[in-house]
């Protein structure tokens, strides 16, 4: 009874340990873990994220990378679009005549949006995104986000 009120109490369940590299033991240790290595850490490792130029890893260095380049990102005003929004994340931020927009689709199923007075900056420079864009879309793929930036004032609503 003990064992079962500790697999209910415990995160130890939830927990694997960390997959460093496809190697044994997912790298993580050359002893025995507690708790056994995830069956996917061949394929899912940090050495693996490191190798892809398309992996969360990248994509998080890329994000840092503008927070260095662009002030907008660290000092610039922020305001919300699409409030009501249940999948798409949109919001502006303003700063020594920069605009830049961000959306995010969080869900797994596309998702349209308006932007209304602000569309605008959908005509900025494309700093990032998480999928190739062909065209300027008012749609976003599951899970897909973008990031713009507008440096000729292209007459947003402010």
């Amino acid at each position: 009874q003990l064992v079962q009120s500790l697999a209910v109490k415990s995160r130890d369940n939830a927990r694997t340990p960390m997959q460093w590299t496809a190697g044994p033991n997912a790298g993580f240790s050359t002893g025995d873990p507690w708790l056994p290595v995830n069956e996917n850490s061949v394929d899912v490792n940090a050495a693996a994220a490191q190798a892809d130029p398309g992996s969360v890893f990248h994509h998080y260095r890329q994000l840092i990378a503008l927070r260095h380049a662009h002030p907008v990102v660290v000092h610039g005003d922020f305001r919300l679009l699409l409030p009501d929004d249940e999948q798409v994340f949109a919001y502006l931020r303003t700063f020594g005549g920069d605009t830049l927009l961000v959306l995010a689709n969080l869900s797994g199923t596309a998702a349209g949006f308006d932007l209304g007075d602000d569309s605008g900056a959908l005509g900025g420079a494309i700093l990032l995104a998480t999928h190739q864009i062909d065209a300027p879309a008012a749609t976003l793929r599951p899970w897909e986000s973008r990031v713009f930036l507008d440096s000729a004032g292209l007459g947003l609503a402010r």
